[in-house]
């Protein structure tokens, strides 16, 4: 079943933050705004975890909010020079603008530029897995995170959910910063191994 946009606000009420970053205001923003959400987790690649997540606030501070339609319509090379700012909002800024430029005009054409219809809509999880992974630059692994993150701790659990969420631990088990360094520290030994594997990561 769906939820309104009602459900969904005060769903979003439950927790105050997503702690991610270690900075109060970032995580915040990832629990109130979906669009900051779903950013973070585009810039999460090849740069610490902290860092991607705390992207969104920074470029919000930078443009004056965050509002899909106008990051859509912006000049592609204005994009780029924002992420490029001292200090850059990723460590592939240009990259990274164009990824987040996709990823806004895709919810712009496809939900009116209102991100929180990802999930609000979605019909059941198969639905919103495939509405998730149909976004640019959201693959299987953030899909299932996002999944997990929206039942587990904002409450947006449309039936079945749950088939859709990695059975390891993931962000949506982060609830502390004791449990993100437990889940970091998890990561880093699981890229270790697969190195000494000999498999790239």
């Amino acid at each position: 079943m769906s939820q309104t946009g009602d459900d969904y606000d005060s769903i979003m009420t439950t927790i105050d933050q997503l702690p991610f970053t270690g900075d109060a205001e970032a995580d915040r923003l990832l629990v109130t705004d979906p669009l900051a959400l779903l950013i973070g987790f585009v810039l999460d690649q090849q740069v610490p975890l902290q860092k991607a997540f705390s992207g969104p606030l920074e470029l919000s501070r930078r443009i004056g909010g965050l509002d899909a339609r106008t990051i859509a319509a912006m000049d592609p090379d204005r994009l780029d020079a924002i992420f490029r700012e001292r200090p850059a909002l990723h460590r592939f800024p240009g990259n990274m603008a164009r990824r987040t430029q996709e990823l806004v005009a895709a919810i712009v054409e496809r939900y009116d530029g209102d991100a929180s219809r990802i999930w609000t809509e979605a019909k059941d999880g198969r639905d919103l897995h495939e509405r998730l992974l149909a976004l640019p630059g959201i693959g299987p692994m953030k899909a299932g995170t996002l999944v997990a993150i929206l039942g587990k701790q904002l409450g947006v659990a449309p039936a079945g959910w749950e088939a859709f969420a990695p059975a390891h631990m993931t962000l949506g088990d982060v609830d502390s910063a004791e449990k993100l360094a437990t889940y970091q520290a998890g990561k880093r030994a699981f890229k270790a191994e697969q190195r000494a594997q000999g498999n790239k990561v």
